[in-house]
């Protein structure tokens, strides 16, 4: 064990309590986050604890999770929250709290649930303050970076949302043209080439789903998209934590672990597969080769690029029930343009979503990067130079974590 750090317990370390009641009827609109089991969970109009904060999972499948909040928030009763740092850093705090596996001290039966009194006489080792916060600044550098590379993510991905809207929904070049508006201009505002908007028709006509562009039809999304096998299925007990091919869930949580078998599915960045996951519906683009666990429905564009069929595709199924989604899911109907316009869009939002897939795929390097790093810091078998993060030597403000 490292020299000068200090052998304590955790209820030395931090006081908690027991989060307060807060119904959804007596929430009132305001921008206080209410901090739960699974992190922020919505908001009030007042605040019960002071930011930076930290709140611990206490029951239920969230049982055991960190969560940190930097400004003042309502501590809900389904988390512990810390009450006293007992002037350790509260950023050091979170990541100390969130290498601890707190599933050895459930202090349930059929509900996991966590008790502080259960926890507090947990042994462990802190540096003084100034390493404390030279430890958090390193790791919270991390999170700050994969932060922003989710932000732009979404920019990314709501502006290919965006342009598929303003072309085959609101069928925006059309009605310009329609319109007589100049072909310079129509390009200019709707992001166009020429040789596109010479793919798009300049009249409207009726159909079953109102107007909609002459020449175009009305398809079933069955229609223009192809199931694709997975292969072998896998449930999550049989994955690893680590591996060459990762095995896909049906949540927004996305990889679930991995194995090094063949992949189910050979996807690339340059030729991305689309999945829909039947019990919850939610979609994604996927870039890389993987596996998946059983209904998550993978398919491609039949007809038309598979970047196309996703974004005509995206958002028509709404979750019912926990149920199989997917018959329902083939029968809505959309308005399908020519294939060279479909596979047009593809190509004008590819360069989007590679960016993005890119950014990806680095949070996911600085996330390994941060899982390797942070027992090893918190350990002491791997310290900080002086000269990194230290505030006598006048580092920044560290950076935020995030949940």
């Amino acid at each position: 064990m490292a020299g000068e750090w200090q052998h304590t317990t955790l209820g030395k370390f931090v006081s908690l309590q027991r989060g307060h009641d807060l119904t959804e009827s007596e929430r009132k609109p305001g921008a206080v986050p209410v901090m739960g089991s699974a992190g922020q969970n919505g908001f009030h109009d007042a605040a019960l604890a002071k930011g930076p904060g930290i709140v611990i999972g206490r029951s239920g499948a969230s049982f055991g999770q960190v969560h940190y909040c930097l400004v003042d928030y309502w501590p809900h009763n389904t988390a512990l929250y810390v009450t006293n740092f007992h002037g350790n850093d509260p950023q050091f705090a979170y990541y100390f709290l969130k290498n601890i596996n707190f599933t050895r001290y459930n202090s349930g039966s059929a509900q996991p649930s966590l008790n502080r009194n259960f926890i507090y006489p947990i042994e462990m080792n802190v540096p003084q303050i100034d390493e404390q916060r030279a430890i958090a600044h390193i790791l919270g550098t991390l999170d700050d970076k994969i932060e922003l590379n989710r932000r732009m993510n979404e920019t990314l991905e709501a502006i290919a949302r965006a342009i598929f809207k303003s072309w085959f929904v609101d069928f925006d070049p059309v009605r310009a043209k329609a319109s007589g508006e100049p072909p310079d201009s129509i390009c200019c505002r709707l992001g166009l080439t020429p040789d596109l908007l010479a793919l798009f028709p300049d009249r409207l006509v009726d159909s079953e789903l109102g107007e909609i562009p002459e020449g175009w039809e009305v398809q079933t999304v069955g229609e223009v998209i192809d199931r694709l096998s997975i292969g072998k299925k896998y449930e999550q007990k049989t994955v690893k934590a680590a591996g060459k091919v990762p095995v896909l869930d049906q949540g927004k949580s996305g990889i679930i672990g991995y194995h090094d078998d063949e992949p189910g599915v050979a996807a690339s960045i340059d030729s991305p597969v689309a999945v829909f996951a039947n019990h919850t519906c939610y979609m994604r683009l996927i870039y890389f080769p993987f596996s998946a666990i059983q209904n998550v429905l993978p398919f491609v564009g039949k007809g038309v690029d598979t970047i196309w069929a996703f974004h005509a595709a995206f958002g028509k199924q709404s979750f019912i029930e926990y149920k199989g989604h997917w018959p329902d899911f083939l029968i809505h109907k959309i308005v399908v343009p020519g294939m060279k316009l479909a596979n047009g869009f593809s190509r004008v939002v590819h360069s989007l979503l590679k960016m993005a897939w890119e950014k990806e795929s680095e949070s996911n390097t600085l996330g390994t990067l941060r899982d390797t790093l942070l027992p090893k810091l918190l350990s002491g078998e791997l310290r900080v130079p002086k000269t990194v993060g230290w505030a006598d030597e006048g580092s920044p403000t560290p950076a935020s974590p995030q949940n």
